[in-house]
């Protein structure tokens, strides 16, 4: 019967990812079937424990964050938890090691409750890794299926694939972030303030990690290279439309990429794929 309830639990997972998400759903579909359902309870617990420090407002969210994290602690030693996210999460956390990781993403998320200003390069750098380039850690685990080898020699560039989509986020949500959450995270504005010049300089930074996330991708094994490639492409279209955008226009509103030319997107790139031109 836990059997059951473990894949109930991972259901749960890819109900909140296909909810919150989708750009990763899509990618998270092109993976093998025998990865998919790791990388969605990851997904799953990182999302919640987001949501819990941006997302509720009107409730006690110190209290709802401390009361997730000790769930999830519970959850380690217990090997379950109640709780269908946390419970396909541990279970992930034990086969792939990580503890660490965990950790360091539910520490960073913590801070948010307190820290409002990240502008100093060594904040910025320790929320960056922190909040995204362990996430991109944890997946690559479950990647390489725990070698060591290929996890050691795949490891920086999946922390500057991290680093590049939580940047890219940062830009795209610059305006909620200042104005509903009062966060400011580049260290390079003065003054919380987005011109032309210091948006160019952004958008410099975040294509060097792609330039070397992309070493990475293409020595993927075969079961998750192109989902995280179409995840690459989709976060690239949207970094140029950033890039083509005036920092007034990305002040007053979310850049985004429509459903239709996600489409597009997927099917270029997979003609792209399997002519081995990526």
């Amino acid at each position: 019967m836990k059997q059951l309830f473990d894949s109930s639990s991972l259901k749960c997972s890819k109900i909140v990812t296909n909810a919150y998400s989708t750009s990763f759903s899509l990618g998270i579909k092109l993976f093998a079937p025998s990865i998919r359902p790791h990388i969605y309870a990851i997904y799953g617990f990182v999302r919640y424990a987001d949501e819990i420090v941006d997302s509720f407002e009107g409730y006690n969210q110190k209290e709802l964050f401390h009361d997730f994290v000790e769930d999830y602690k519970k959850s380690l030693d217990r090997k379950i938890s109640l709780n269908p996210i946390i419970n396909a999460f541990q279970e992930v956390v034990h086969n792939y090691n990580l503890h660490t990781y965990a950790d360091d993403f539910l520490k960073r998320m913590e801070a948010d409750l307190y820290v409002t200003d990240y502008t100093t390069k060594e904040a910025y750098e320790n929320y960056i890794y922190g909040s995204a380039d362990v996430v991109g850690l944890m997946c690559l685990r479950v990647f390489v299926n725990n070698d060591e080898a290929k996890f050691n020699a795949l490891k920086d560039s999946a922390r500057h694939l991290g680093s590049a989509f939580q940047k890219i986020n940062f830009l795209r949500d610059i305006k909620d972030d200042m104005e509903q959450l009062g966060r400011s995270y580049f260290p390079n504005l003065s003054n919380n303030i987005l011109n032309n010049a210091t948006k160019e300089e952004i958008i410099d930074d975040i294509n060097i990690d792609l330039k070397e996330a992309y070493k990475g991708i293409v020595q993927l094994p075969l079961e998750s290279r192109f989902g995280v490639y179409i995840a690459y492409r989709y976060y690239l279209k949207l970094l140029k439309k950033l890039k083509k955008a005036d920092s007034e226009k990305i002040l007053s509103g979310r850049i985004r990429i429509s459903n239709g030319l996600k489409v597009f997107i997927l099917t270029k790139s997979y003609i792209r794929y399997k002519l081995n031109f990526f």
